[in-house]
């Protein structure tokens, strides 16, 4: 299921408590803690068969400030429908199973939930197939999705942010990858489009939509300031790092992605951005193996097959002070319930002071010698080492 629960079948309790602290750091002196939340929500997780996680962020207690806690939601998914099933079908499929999931979280206080990258259908975008994945797209100001996600925000007063494929009428029909903000009042709030698409193993997205135009946006909404990293633009520091400079206090990075590929940077990048930036991160990922009618390749000599591998879940949320929760499951469907202190993002911010440090002129320098075509690299070469690697003598 996740491996804090190998670790918790297999390891005496102080130990397992003990290694947590080394693995998921510790928030106000102790590990992320336990959150309930009422017996109806337990309840529709164990009919709607999918995992309930709950946790909560503390922060220190301040004169001039009062708390600011906001209640976040993540949902993780499986595909519900075969991928050859009539494309309508399929997306009202996930519309039902995943409104279970939003209904749940509306009932347990959720003030802000986000879904999985492209969450009304599969990941077709390994085929290279273009139909019918690119059937799926749809707007993202007034789509059939938005304004199903509109209804679901007044029914329960909370921000959702709904990631889509979108198509772009406005502009000839194009393609994008994108991320929509339903305030809680129901109102179209915008979009985010993915600033990094992959070119690695069997995710040919470059097929279907190209690097998006839409910056590095944060929405204030009345619970706070949020911003959606879409997937791979988690490979990418200075993206995240874009994110914080525009005042995001939650960055969610909504993703797809498979075991073989990603899953010992999983852990790893979405915390490390939450350290760096002093804001916390909802990592999300889908769940489960999708299968395909054709067979297709990765482009590296290997046999054809029909699918991508795991997708294996494991959404989790991380802090700005290095602690984490647990994880969801790596195979089921699931909901995490999660309270975040918002003046934790501050308080940390003067502790480390990685912004008041940091030398952004600098940098501004660096990059503007880099991007220009006759950069030379900044190398100090010993003498020594003479003019070619034939001179090398160990």
């Amino acid at each position: 299921e996740t491996l804090e629960d190998m670790l918790r079948t297999r390891l005496p309790h102080e130990e397992f408590a003990d290694a947590m602290r080394v693995m998921q750091g510790s928030n106000m002196g102790a590990a992320v803690r336990t959150l309930d939340v009422p017996a109806e929500v337990t309840a529709a997780a164990d009919v709607g068969d999918f995992d309930l996680k709950a946790y909560q962020f503390l922060g220190a207690r301040e004169q001039m400030r009062h708390d600011r806690v906001t209640r976040l939601g993540l949902v993780q998914n499986k595909i519900v429908l075969p991928t050859d099933a009539p494309v309508e079908d399929q997306r009202e499929a996930l519309w039902k199973r995943c409104c279970e999931m939003i209904d749940a979280a509306g009932a347990a206080g959720v003030n802000v939930l986000c879904l999985q990258e492209a969450w009304t259908m599969p990941f077709g975008f390994c085929t290279r197939e273009k139909y019918p994945w690119v059937e799926f797209a749809e707007p993202a100001e007034d789509g059939p999705t938005t304004r199903l996600m509109q209804r679901k925000a007044r029914q329960w007063n909370m921000v959702i942010v709904s990631p889509i494929l979108e198509r772009d009428e406005r502009h000839g029909g194009t393609v994008w990858n994108t991320a929509v903000v339903v305030s809680n009042n129901g109102r179209y709030l915008g979009k985010h489009r993915k600033n990094h698409i992959p070119r690695v193993g069997d995710f040919n997205e470059s097929t279907y939509y190209m690097e998006g135009n839409t910056g590095h946006p944060v929405f204030e909404t009345a619970f706070g300031k949020i911003a959606i990293n879409i997937c791979y633009g988690r490979h990418h520091p200075l993206n995240w790092q874009a994110f914080g400079l525009n005042g995001a206090e939650i960055v969610f990075n909504p993703s797809a992605t498979v075991g073989g590929l990603s899953e010992p940077m999983w852990s790893v990048e979405g915390r490390n951005a939450a350290i760096a930036n002093n804001y916390y991160v909802a990592s999300i990922n889908r769940v489960g193996t999708e299968h395909f009618p054709n067979k297709f390749t990765s482009g590296d000599g290997g046999e054809a097959h029909n699918d991508f591998g795991h997708f294996y879940g494991s959404s989790y949320v991380a802090g700005p002070d290095a602690s984490r929760t647990p994880s969801l499951s790596r195979s089921r469907d699931g909901l995490m319930v999660c309270d975040v202190n918002l003046g934790l993002c501050r308080q940390v911010k003067d502790k480390w002071g990685f912004q008041m440090t940091a030398r952004y002129d600098m940098y501004a320098e660096f990059f503007r010698k880099f991007t220009d075509m006759n950069y030379e690299p900044q190398v100090i070469r010993d003498p020594s080492l003479g003019d070619s690697e034939e001179d090398f003598n160990f």
